[in-house]
């Protein structure tokens, strides 16, 4: 399930967000959902599923600023993300009502931004009208950076860029990781998944994003945007992937994807 978020910052003139903000934005959706649910919330936080997936994902913001060093003043008090968790439909509006009239405060060590929830409208599934064990064929596009890697003989990452003929198959692994945690390793096995990158006239682009900045644990992570990306699979692997992020990082809000359109012709007899 996706949501479109508009936050409003009432104090724009003071109001300033660490330009690595992902972190911290997703430190504030754990604590919303504390609130609803402390144990789902927990059960997250420590374990998610299976190796370790929130199975959530966010998209980069919408926002006027202007850049100083790792700083962003704000320029206007609107901003806005889309949200999506892989969770039962019964708990949309659950979910919506946690969000609703809340607080957010994005902060670290050097400055700190406050916004409310001025509204939160729940979107469409693209996908909704087939059936889950239907294949079929979309095209997305990302609206945060997608982080694919592999890693070396030190147990690091190395970032693929969308050039390379391993990053395709590296979104594949995390792909099928995902589908394992949340669905078994049956269904994982017997899963039929294709991803073909269709880049645009202009160049794809990359992007530094650090973790966790001035900290022990500081880890920086690079994806890339401006390309799409076209997948085949069951339609409940394809909202797994449109709800949990495509490739690493995901709860740090990478791999968030929008559907650009659906084939209409029927792939699989279901």
């Amino acid at each position: 399930m996706r949501f479109q978020i508009q936050l409003y910052n009432y104090n724009r003139e003071f109001s300033v967000l660490p330009i690595n903000y992902q972190y911290p934005l997703s430190a504030v959706i754990y604590k919303i959902l504390a609130k609803g649910n402390s144990k789902y919330a927990d059960f997250l936080h420590q374990e998610g599923y299976g190796k370790g997936f929130k199975f959530f994902t966010f998209s980069d913001l919408k926002l006027k600023f202007k850049q100083d060093g790792d700083r962003m003043k704000l320029l206007n008090p609107n901003v806005e993300l889309t949200i999506a968790f892989h969770l039962p439909e019964a708990s949309r509006t659950f979910i919506e009502g946690l969000f609703r009239s809340e607080e957010i405060a994005i902060a670290d060590q050097k400055s700190k931004a406050v916004f409310k929830v001025h509204s939160i409208v729940s979107l469409k599934n693209p996908l909704q009208e087939i059936e889950e064990r239907e294949i079929v064929q979309i095209v997305t596009r990302p609206l945060s950076i997608v982080i694919s890697g592999e890693k070396n003989e030190k147990g690091n990452y190395e970032f693929l860029n969308p050039d390379d003929l391993r990053f395709g198959n590296a979104l594949l692994h995390n792909w099928k990781n995902k589908i394992r945690a949340a669905y078994g390793e049956k269904e994982e096995e017997e899963s039929i998944l294709m991803i073909e990158i269709e880049k645009y006239k202009n160049p794809w682009r990359s992007r530094l994003v650090t973790i966790k900045s001035d900290t022990d644990a500081e880890t920086k992570i690079r994806g890339y945007l401006n390309f799409k990306l076209r997948l085949t699979a069951e339609r409940r692997y394809l909202d797994l992937v449109l709800n949990a992020g495509m490739g690493l990082y995901s709860a740090q809000g990478m791999g968030c994807l929008e559907v650009v359109y659906v084939e209409g012709e029927k792939m699989g007899d279901g």
